[in-house]
């Protein structure tokens, strides 16, 4: 699975974005996928995963309330929907997949349990 990452740009503080994350190759309804982020001099983390149906869903506490992921199996697409942007949501958004394990869990969060990953997009909120 090749991952392609999109969307990000630079925007005013309580805007929106929405990334996009196009997958290519196996086909994409079998496998879990999550959004992560890494801001400027910290370390990589999580912001939300998704289900391979799209029925189930998990957030950050950071995110909860502001951020909506979703997929379209039909285009092989995970989308994360970014409202009320506050500069700390500053970052590069990487996208990331792994073969499906039915349910999410306390494991949605590890980096480690995605195999595949995408290249970014930097999102840029100013104040």
């Amino acid at each position: 699975v090749q991952l392609q990452a999109s969307g990000g740009g630079l925007v005013q503080a309580g805007g929106s974005l929405r990334l996009s994350c196009a997958a290519s190759g196996r086909s994409f309804r079998y496998y879990t996928a999550a959004w992560f982020r890494q801001a400027p001099g910290k370390e990589r983390e999580f912001v939300s995963s998704v289900t391979q149906s799209g029925d189930s869903t998990d957030y950050a506490d950071s995110v909860k309330g502001r951020f909506t992921i979703s997929r379209d199996n039909a285009k092989n697409t995970v989308y994360l929907q970014m409202n009320s942007l506050n500069p700390e949501d500053t970052a590069v958004y990487y996208c990331a997949a792994r073969s499906s394990r039915g349910t999410l869990g306390p494991w949605t969060g590890s980096q480690s349990q995605y195999r595949y990953w995408g290249q970014g997009t930097q999102v840029t909120v100013s104040s």
